[in-house]
């Protein structure tokens, strides 16, 4: 009987250190509470993202609008590296997990990535020609970055043998067979949804959403404060302008004249550079579609016309369109594309970079349409046409 109880008493007390040491391993264990954030990082414009961080260092970042009329958001949990084996998350509450900072990545668009100054993590990207940094160029004709085709066709086995930390991924609707073969083999795939922006500095400010993958948080705010500061400040100068001129823009395709919505990226520029643009009042965040005869109408005597589309020349909109030749921008020549500036290997760079630097698009245009407030300045993208 004795021998009994004494048995049963130290089942209790192994039972009770058992307890003891489990316990005390997860008290070592951290499980992090995404509702509870230590700060949430202050975005101004960009309406697509927000991201919080906790006191522990882990960084929740939640996509909002990774394509237009997206029905759900998208939650991301970045863990860093030197609390990884310390810390439980539940991956059901998250999209992905990704341990940052962010070492080999691989991104399906031009991003803010050379501006962050970590360009040299890309290891693959899908059409290499639209690349136009020269130190990315160096790094893709030295084969240390890799071609994966094109975004709509990725190379998906090619993306899972390079095994990356992370992919940036870019979609415009949530049928994304790639990227969900992607995640089956256990790499992190996030949304950029830059692009959706409807404001040059809401687009800019995604340099915000990729800093923490790479810890640059700190960076990315002071290199959008000058952005912001650049921009505010011509925008200022140029409602200074004694003139607020007439202005078209957009080019026919198959007898549809396309020009962007008021609600645009592009008419936001416009308006902000002190212009009329014609159709500013409209609603669509995209494009219009209109009829030749409806632009003729409304914008025939306007004084400019910018972003002629692909055009690069007078010679280029007469092949394209006799119907050019009535408007009075065509005949006084105040025609200004971004066509005509590329990259080495072909790429638009107003598509790669005009994202990431409004302020120098803001400066492009106030430089043509009020050439008084700005005569020494040297356009980047907007050139007048040949």
């Amino acid at each position: 009987m004795k021998v009994t109880k004494f048995c049963f008493l130290k089942k209790i007390l192994f039972t009770c250190f058992i307890s003891l040491l489990l316990s005390c391993k997860e008290e070592n264990k951290l499980s992090i509470p995404p509702a509870k954030p230590l700060e949430t990082n202050t975005i101004k414009y960009a309406k697509g993202f927000t991201v919080e961080k906790s006191n522990s260092g882990i960084s929740t970042i939640t996509i909002t609008s990774p394509w237009p009329n997206a029905e759900s958001a998208f939650t991301y949990a970045l863990v860093p590296r030197d609390i990884l084996a310390t810390v439980t998350l539940n991956k059901d509450a998250y999209d992905a997990i990704v341990t940052i900072p962010v070492e080999r990545l691989v991104v399906t668009s031009t991003t803010h990535i050379p501006a962050l100054g970590v360009d040299e993590k890309l290891i693959a990207f899908p059409d290499t020609k639209y690349i136009s940094s020269q130190r990315t160029r160096k790094r893709i004709e030295s084969g240390d970055i890799k071609e994966l085709g094109n975004n709509e066709s990725l190379n998906t086995e090619m993306v899972i043998e390079l095994h990356p930390d992370l992919v940036v991924g870019f979609s415009i609707s949530s049928q994304n067979k790639a990227y969900e073969t992607i995640q089956r083999s256990h790499i992190p795939v996030v949304y950029n949804g830059d692009w959706t922006e409807e404001t040059p500095l809401g687009k800019a400010e995604w340099i915000k959403f990729f800093a923490p993958f790479f810890q640059k948080e700190k960076e990315a705010e002071l290199i959008f404060s000058d952005i912001e500061k650049s921009y505010v400040e011509a925008k200022v100068l140029a409602k200074t302008a004694d003139k607020k001129p007439n202005v078209i823009s957009g080019a026919l395709y198959k007898d549809v004249w396309y020009t962007p919505g008021g609600k645009s990226w592009a008419a936001q520029f416009l308006k902000d550079a002190n212009a009329n643009y014609l159709w500013e009042d409209t609603e669509e965040t995209g494009s219009l579609s209109l009829s030749w005869e409806a632009v003729l109408e409304a914008g025939q005597h306007s004084d400019f016309w910018i972003g002629p589309a692909q055009f690069t020349s007078y010679q280029n909109l007469e092949e394209g369109s006799l119907h050019y030749k009535q408007f009075d921008a065509y005949k006084s020549k105040k025609v200004f594309t971004f066509a005509k500036t590329k990259g080495a290997t072909g790429g638009l760079l107003y598509y790669e970079l005009a994202p990431q630097r409004p302020d120098i698009v803001l400066k492009d245009l106030i430089h043509i349409l009020h050439p008084e407030l700005l005569p020494d300045y040297q356009p980047y993208f907007f050139k007048p046409l040949d």
